[in-house]
């Protein structure tokens, strides 16, 4: 009767440990994912003064006044680099990872994760520059099966609909940053984290004007 007792407290006492061990582990993957690498003096200033630009775009062109969705194509594709920028309080409010078109490359692969090229051509694969007014919100057979049409505010970008060039999240997409492992590459959809987009969907749809999202490159001029 004694080792039937000692047995069951033994058995328990192990049950405990593992909830333990596992809300330790919860706990501590948490933590960790708050743990982001501020940006440099420099970077805030320049995206400061981009989103006084998107500002006074999206004034003109009577768009959201509230916050516009940053992302810098410089960055390594490892790294957070879509920025979900508030007008109201004028500083990113959220970072996250973000894919681009892989070109001529293998799709799914980080082929050009520090060096992405851009083109407006259907079939080329690749991510466009520009404004884009972030459009209707509709089913998508990817991630959490939402997508956003974007209608390209430019010459560089003209073909978004006509390429079928949407925003959406993809399983691929890690939460996390990844670096020196770049995000996969699709054919050319801004794609974020399932996670990610859950966060930026009910800002898309309580805005009461079109979101702008502006892609961009300061390293390259998109010619085609």
């Amino acid at each position: 009767m004694l080792c039937k007792i000692s047995s069951i407290i033994c058995i328990f006492a192990l049950f405990i440990l593992t909830l333990s061990c596992n809300k330790t582990k919860e706990n501590s993957i948490k933590k960790s994912s708050k743990v982001i690498a501020p940006l440099s003096k420099t970077m805030v200033k320049t995206y400061t003064s981009r989103a006084t630009e998107a500002l006074e775009f999206c004034k003109k062109n009577k768009m959201s006044e509230d916050f516009c969705i940053l992302i810098d194509m410089e960055i390594h594709s490892g790294k957070k680099r879509f920025f979900v920028w508030d007008f109201k309080k004028n500083e990113i409010t959220h970072r996250f990872l973000v894919g681009h078109g892989c070109g001529d490359n293998a799709w799914s692969t980080s082929t050009t994760k520090d060096n992405p090229t851009f083109s407006n051509v259907e079939d080329s694969h690749r991510s466009s520059l520009g404004k884009y007014k972030i459009g209707a919100r509709a089913y998508s057979e990817w991630g959490v099966n939402i997508k956003y049409l974007m209608h390209g505010l430019e010459e560089s970008n003209s073909n978004a609909l006509k390429r079928f060039i949407v925003f959406h999240s993809w399983e691929a997409v890690s939460d996390e940053e990844v670096f020196p492992n770049g995000t996969p590459e699709g054919w050319g959809c801004p794609t974020i984290s399932n996670a990610s987009f859950k966060v930026v969907d009910p800002m898309l749809q309580k805005a009461s004007k079109p979101v702008l999202m502006w892609i961009f490159d300061d390293r390259t001029d998109q010619l085609k």
